[in-house]
């Protein structure tokens, strides 16, 4: 009972500190065209990474880049740069600051999406506004997969 009781005091204690660690849209940090610091306090999974970015409901990726990794996946875009070899090409945090917001990165000419910001456009569908397209959380995970697309 008693480490329960520890164990409770302890996951209630951790709870809000492991919340605070997320970086709200807002609030952002651009600088160099990077996003230095993790958005969630906490590295990605480059597994999950790879699913968000395969997944046509989530990311969508695969709808504008190549990607020899996923190759048993069908209808890659060409619209974006193929991305092997692109954790060569950008640092980590250029990485995360393309995936948060492309248009910090490249301008407003760029049709890559945001994908954590809120600055969306307009005509935004009532359910969407005020969301993000992923999480703080998918996007620390979709860098991490991106940092693992190495050179052949």
């Amino acid at each position: 009972m008693r480490s329960f009781a520890l164990s409770l005091a302890l996951s209630v204690a951790v709870t809000p500190l492991a919340l605070a660690a997320e970086t709200a849209p807002a609030e952002v940090s651009f600088a160099d065209m990077a996003v230095a610091d993790s958005l969630t306090g906490q590295p990605g999974d480059p597994v999950e990474g790879r699913k968000v970015f395969a997944n046509r409901g989530l990311g969508n990726c695969l709808a504008c880049h190549m990607v020899q990794d996923l190759e048993s996946e069908l209808f890659h875009g060409n619209v974006g740069p193929a991305l092997d070899g692109v954790a060569e090409r950008w640092e980590p945090g250029q990485i995360r600051a393309i995936v948060a917001n492309a248009k910090e990165v490249f301008g407003e000419q760029t049709i890559m999406p945001g994908f954590y910001t809120l600055d969306v456009g307009v005509d935004v569908a009532e359910k969407f506004q005020g969301k993000t397209i992923l999480s703080a959380q998918q996007v620390e995970d979709v860098v991490a997969y991106l940092a693992t697309l190495k050179g052949e």
